[in-house]
């Protein structure tokens, strides 16, 4: 390992690459430490201690929020941009079209409109974010006049949008996908403090559960790494082709179908959507009229259950599992494709047959797959249920993370020296 470390940094453009990234990443931990003025930390600290569904979105901001820096907000607001996008792409057909049709320059439009359509989300975000710190009976934010409510926007939305400049500087000219990068660093920049506080709070009685916490651990990294590299291969054959005095085709190949297609999109949806209702319960549970305020606060108390909130999210990942993959994955389209191009699977009539046989088989990795989503997702409960050492666990939508963007920049580095051994040979 250590010999293969220093052979990738004796190549320049490799070194530089990596270098350049580091250096980015370093600029945004910065940034994540640079607190909005007039805001009272010491109750924003209490305010996301208490709050777990709050305290996991501070760790996907590397504690921007808990520090209420110039970045609180992270690439959240980018990240649904895109994911929207993604999903117009499929069900309006201009921007289908210009997907499909116009290839790199249709691209790039799209990539403008996801950027454009962030600064609204932000916008929106920011202000949902001050009004709730505001009614969180901590004395976050003190009164603030129309010129400070503004600014405040402002400056919160200017960060979402200097992150998303630097995640695409790091994806043109660094090394590895700069919003997953980002979303990296946020993540692994809490480790060591946990660390640090189970050392600090450390005695004998609790070492059988750091060791068993350990264990699990190492598993559940393992199990992680072990699904989102698996895939199913369906066996392809294409028929041979006679055009004047040569043959065509007779190869055989396969159609990789991945077990975890979705990635930790279905989590993202679902988190989203859990925590909606508990914020606008929060939000009301203030108000000055009683049967709303009644119906708030149950509805509080309902979602601060962690055994109906751990149950429901589990459920919500599944669907959305489901829905992600249906939509991402057109059994019908990829058949006619194969039908066209002279492929068949071997026992299987193409056409209809075909389309069947892949949504029959989709549909069962898919379940392996959503339920090791919904597992990953609800990770955080259960180890708080069994274990009393919540410093260390990062979740394991955080873990699942971590070990996607490892996985997927030591590929890109792979690439990158294998693409070096190839120009080796001119």
């Amino acid at each position: 390992m250590l010999e293969k470390i220093i052979q990738i940094f004796k190549v320049k453009n490799l070194r530089t690459k990596i270098l350049f990234t580091l250096g980015l990443l370093i600029v945004f931990r910065f940034a994540a430490h640079i607190p909005v003025p007039g805001v009272n930390l010491e109750g924003l600290k209490n305010f996301f201690e208490s709050n777990q569904i709050f305290g996991l979105l501070n760790m996907f901001t590397g504690g921007g929020m808990e520090n209420f820096s110039v970045v609180a907000l992270g690439v959240g607001p980018y990240i649904t941009s895109s994911i929207i996008m993604q999903l117009l792409t499929m069900v309006v057909p201009a921007l289908e079209k210009l997907q499909k049709e116009e290839g790199e320059e249709g691209r790039k439009k799209i990539n403008q409109i996801t950027r454009w359509a962030t600064v609204p989300l932000a916008i929106l975000q920011s202000y949902a974010m001050i009004s709730l710190l505001q009614k969180s009976g901590q004395n976050i934010l003190p009164n603030m006049d129309m010129f400070q409510l503004v600014s405040t926007i402002i400056t919160l939305t200017a960060g979402t949008i200097f992150l998303m400049w630097l995640g695409e500087l790091i994806t043109e000219k660094g090394i590895g996908n700069g919003v997953s990068l980002i979303i990296f660093a946020g993540i692994v920049s809490g480790i060591p403090l946990a660390l640090q506080q189970t050392l600090v709070d450390f005695n004998q009685s609790k070492v059988m559960e750091i060791i068993i916490f350990a264990v699990v651990a190492i598993v559940v990294i393992a199990g992680i790494v072990f699904i989102t590299e698996g895939q199913r291969n369906i066996p392809v054959q294409y028929a041979r082709r006679v055009r004047g005095m040569k043959m065509y085709g007779g190869t055989a190949t396969h159609l990789p179908l991945r077990v975890n297609q979705a990635g930790v999109i279905p989590i993202i949806f679902a988190m989203s959507i859990m925590l909606l209702p508990g914020m606008v319960a929060n939000f009301l549970v203030n108000v000055n009229n009683d049967l709303i305020r009644t119906i708030a606060k149950n509805i509080a108390d309902l979602f601060n259950n962690q055994l109906f909130y751990g149950a429901l999210y589990f459920v919500m990942v599944i669907a959305f599992t489901y829905f992600y993959t249906s939509v991402t994955f057109d059994p019908k389209q990829i058949s006619e494709h194969l039908q066209k191009q002279g492929g068949f699977v071997p026992g299987i009539r193409p056409g209809n047959q075909t389309r069947e046989y892949l949504s029959r088989t989709v549909s069962r990795i898919t379940l392996t797959g959503s339920l090791f989503l919904g597992l990953v997702a609800v990770l955080p409960f259960v180890m708080k249920a069994f274990f009393d050492i919540p410093s260390l666990v990062i979740g394991g939508t955080g873990i699942l993370i971590v070990v996607s963007v490892v996985i997927e920049t030591v590929k890109q580095v792979e690439s990158e020296m294998v693409m070096r051994d190839y120009e080796s040979f001119y």
